[in-house]
């Protein structure tokens, strides 16, 4: 890239050519098409909303968890980044065969496996067993990646961004979905019918995609699976805009798996003690995450990345100050829940709208890889969070919270002023 990151958009649309080779003739076939279709764009976005859900479920179920497998409180958060690493290494080892083989066989795998995951979950008896099956869990939960870069290859460089936006929005209300839904069934029938009801849905699921999904010719691409992972790695040392964008990616959701890790534990315990599906009901405050999804995406097809980043940034940082006083105001909290979704989903969505024209010909590798950052992300913010919670409390983890917010407002604005200071250069 040769110019300023935020307008890595407009560029790719208006200059197909720049495009290497190998690649004009697909990205004409695309030029050419009709783009996403509404009915299309909404089944992608649903089933990234069930998919989504299956890596949420534990947050609102962590002090169940604790109690029926025998495990210390501040243990228990080692099952979010058991699943985070699981995550990780889906999107290291099966996103790129997105570029690979045909998307529609890899969509129904993943699906299909993710049923059989999910009901190992359900069915744990031991520690290490429930940990090792969150990890596969995990691994298989990329789907949703698969689905978002499948998105992106679809859809016409004019509504790229809106169609990212489209389908992400489907993950923030999986994961409010997820938050709400575990708490009541777990109110209901306990933590392990959450996972099995999740794998028959899973199972119904693998047949509409069946039926729904059109069958497309797979990617041509020459270059064999190893040699695939590998470009991977090779695209975080090429890629300037991925770097920054993906460091962005770990600090936000390092801050937003702090929020929603920990908060289970001050509100179940007393005075509070609020039940699952009061604690699940929280997460219907994100909506404004849902919001910011559809929005962003629009924004930054219109230039606006670098603005939005920086004021959802800001508004990242300042949400954790009524976060802080949680325990004493459940007003607080839901404000504080609604300003921390918008802007973790507005960056977001604006991050992988820029990196997906920084490289039309390796979205799915780009999306792979920048999305190993949010999950590096989330499982130290998750990890961090019920170890800060057990020895200085939830005054703590908002300190902790706000500093991971605050850092990554700085690395914005240092990495803005670079690209501004240096026009000739990729940000």
């Amino acid at each position: 890239m040769t110019a300023d990151a935020d307008s890595a958009t407009t560029r790719f649309s208006s200059q197909p050519s720049a495009l290497p080779p190998a690649d004009i003739e697909k990205s004409g076939r695309a030029e050419r098409s009709p783009g996403l279709s509404p009915s299309l764009t909404l089944l992608f976005s649903f089933t990234c909303a069930l998919a989504v859900t299956n890596v949420y479920f534990a947050q609102p179920l962590l002090d169940s968890m604790a109690q029926s497998l025998g495990v210390a409180s501040s243990t228990i958060g080692v099952v979010v980044t058991a699943t985070q690493a699981g995550y990780a290494l889906g999107l290291l080892f099966i996103v790129p065969l997105g570029d690979l083989v045909n998307r529609k066989r890899l969509i129904l795998t993943l699906v299909l496996l993710s049923a059989i995951a999910l009901a190992a979950v359900g069915a744990s008896q031991q520690w290490l067993a429930l940990l090792g099956a969150m990890i596969v869990m995990g691994l298989l939960a990329v789907v949703v990646q698969v689905l978002v870069a499948y998105a992106a290859v679809l859809a016409t460089p004019s509504q790229r961004g809106q169609a990212v936006g489209t389908v992400t929005s489907g993950i923030v209300l999986g994961i409010l979905l997820a938050r709400f839904t575990s708490g009541l069934i777990a109110d209901i029938a306990g933590w392990r019918a959450v996972y099995f009801v999740s794998s028959a849905m899973m199972l119904i699921l693998v047949a509409v995609l069946w039926r729904a999904v059109p069958v497309t010719a797979s990617p041509r691409h020459q270059d064999a699976y190893p040699v695939l992972v590998g470009s991977l790695f090779k695209l975080f040392i090429s890629e300037r805009t991925l770097r920054v964008r993906g460091l962005l990616a770990l600090l936000i959701f390092a801050a937003f798996s702090v929020l929603w890790t920990s908060m289970v534990l001050p509100l179940s315990a007393p005075p509070l003690s609020l039940s699952h599906t009061a604690i699940g009901l929280f997460g219907l405050a994100g909506v404004a995450g849902a919001l910011a999804a559809g929005r962003a995406g629009r924004w930054a097809d219109q230039g606006l990345g670098q603005r939005v980043t920086g004021i959802s940034l800001g508004l990242l940082t300042l949400s954790w100050l009524p976060i802080m006083f949680a325990e004493t105001s459940l007003v607080a909290l839901v404000c504080g829940v609604v300003l921390l979704d918008f802007a973790v989903q507005a960056v977001h969505v604006t991050n992988q709208s820029i990196i997906f024209a920084a490289r039309p010909d390796a979205q799915s590798r780009m999306v792979g890889a920048y999305m190993c950052f949010y999950s590096v992300g989330s499982a130290l913010g998750a990890a961090a969070a019920t170890q800060v919670y057990a020895l200085w409390g939830w005054m703590a983890v908002s300190l902790l919270g706000a500093l991971i917010s605050a850092s990554a407002l700085t690395l914005w604005f240092l990495t803005r002023h670079c690209s501004t200071a240096n026009k000739g250069r990729s940000t």
